[in-house]
């Protein structure tokens, strides 16, 4: 049978086969969920459309949501981040429609998410909320179909909720980003090491004495700072709320405004969701040599038109390196087009720790087709029974034993007669 598809060469899936099954031995949650789904077939008779980063660790995700039953098809959910021996794999090997190539152009980009809507899906899966708002502002006509959604990062939750907030969302999403198994680690450890990862496979520049700034203090900048500062570099933060700021500064990072920060810094980081956290006013006078990058979802944190309009020339000095040149000669090198650079110049998050959040994305879809007819048109936290499961099964598989409550210990928790 011919499986559609758009792919950059399905001559490439004996590579992505072997990295997808070396990404699936640092997944053990994801694998005991799939034994469970071969089973039980939660998913059977379920059309999902997914819109995802399409790399070794989304391969096995897939492939549970498959052994589940789920009929599915993929898309990319950034233009740079597709590993195309891995979509040549889930084609060739899996039989898993993929619409996916590294470095599609914008309008490509959307026709591949059209692609995946072309499915009727009963079920969505997000990274960035593009598939669902291209469904709800072009493609209405498939929202009866729809039981409900899952999303898997900041910057969607962040489009979902305002959906929601304006009466827009037609449809339950759970907020996959907001599970403590996702953001405490996916967010702060895998963001953390693939956004230098990403940096130091560009650039080959070395961090150590490096003034290394990271725009905002959120889950994300909280994993960069950490490493930046691991790597021998002085952490510079960011920030607009004084909550985060405060706890940046009582984390032992110097916390200032970024046009300061912008005279000083030699390597610059951005991962707040917001557009223009690095704009004309920095530009003008951050030192020759400056490094920018970006590890928000979406490539508008760093103004790349201003950047753009002032330089005099521009010049292509490295894969995934872009050069500017300023008319007084000073250069700034950008990387990964702005886009997500630990998917851009790296291979994104670890295999370890993404475990955690495609379980979460399993468990997700499992739980929107039983209860997805009795929520309301709202985005939905996981429910924490999901989260204290998945956070049960990575210790178990990684050899970690905790101790439990005594029956007097739970007694006493569940009391108030008890005082000094």
């Amino acid at each position: 049978m011919t499986v559609k598809c758009d792919v950059k060469d399905l001559d490439l899936a004996p590579k992505g086969k072997l990295r997808i099954e070396w990404a699936e031995q640092e997944m053990p949650v994801l694998r005991l969920i799939r034994q469970r789904f071969e089973k039980e077939k939660p998913l059977k008779g379920i059309r999902l459309s997914g819109c995802l980063h399409i790399t070794t660790e989304t391969a096995n995700l897939a492939l549970t949501l498959q052994a589940g039953g789920a009929d599915l098809v993929l898309c990319a959910s950034n233009p740079l981040s597709t590993q195309d021996d891995v979509a040549a794999c889930l084609v060739a090997e899996y039989g898993i429609p993929i619409f996916a190539i590294k470095g599609e152009d914008n309008e490509t980009y959307y026709r591949h998410i059209n692609a995946a809507l072309d499915h009727e899906p009963h079920l969505t899966m997000d990274d960035g909320a593009d598939l669902v708002s291209t469904l709800h502002k072009e493609r209405t006509e498939l929202i009866g179909n729809v039981i409900g959604g899952t999303e898997e990062t900041t910057t969607g939750v962040i489009r979902l909720r305002a959906m929601e907030k304006d009466g827009a969302l037609r449809y339950p999403i759970l907020a996959v980003n907001d599970a403590d198994t996702k953001h405490f680690f996916d967010n702060r450890y895998g963001t953390g090491q693939s956004t230098i990862d990403g940096i130091v496979r560009a650039t080959n520049v070395l961090l150590a004495g490096k003034t290394f700034v990271v725009g905002g203090y959120g889950w994300c900048s909280r994993g960069i700072a950490m490493r930046a500062r691991g790597m021998g570099a002085n952490v510079i933060v960011t920030e607009v709320d004084p909550l985060r700021a405060l706890e940046a500064v009582m984390d032992g990072f110097r916390m200032m405004p970024m046009l300061k920060a912008a005279e000083i810094g030699d390597i610059f980081v951005t991962s707040t969701g917001d557009i223009n956290v690095i704009d004309k006013p920095h530009f003008e006078v951050m030192k020759d040599g400056a490094i920018l990058a970006n590890s928000g979802h979406f490539n508008v944190e760093i103004n790349i038109p201003a950047l753009e309009e002032m330089a005099v020339e521009k010049r292509r000095i490295r894969d995934f390196v872009d050069q500017y040149l300023m008319p007084d000669g000073r250069r700034l090198s950008l990387l990964g087009e702005g886009r997500l650079v630990n998917l851009a110049a790296a291979e994104g998050h670890p295999a370890s720790v993404m475990d955690m959040s495609f379980a979460n994305q399993a468990l997700g879809a499992e739980y929107i087709v039983k209860q997805g007819k009795s929520l309301e048109k709202r985005v939905y936290s996981v429910p924490k029974e999901i989260d204290r499961e998945i956070a049960r099964l990575k210790l178990q598989a990684m050899g970690v034993e905790i101790d439990t409550l005594t029956p007097e210990q739970e007694r006493y928790l569940e009391s108030w007669q008890e005082g000094t």
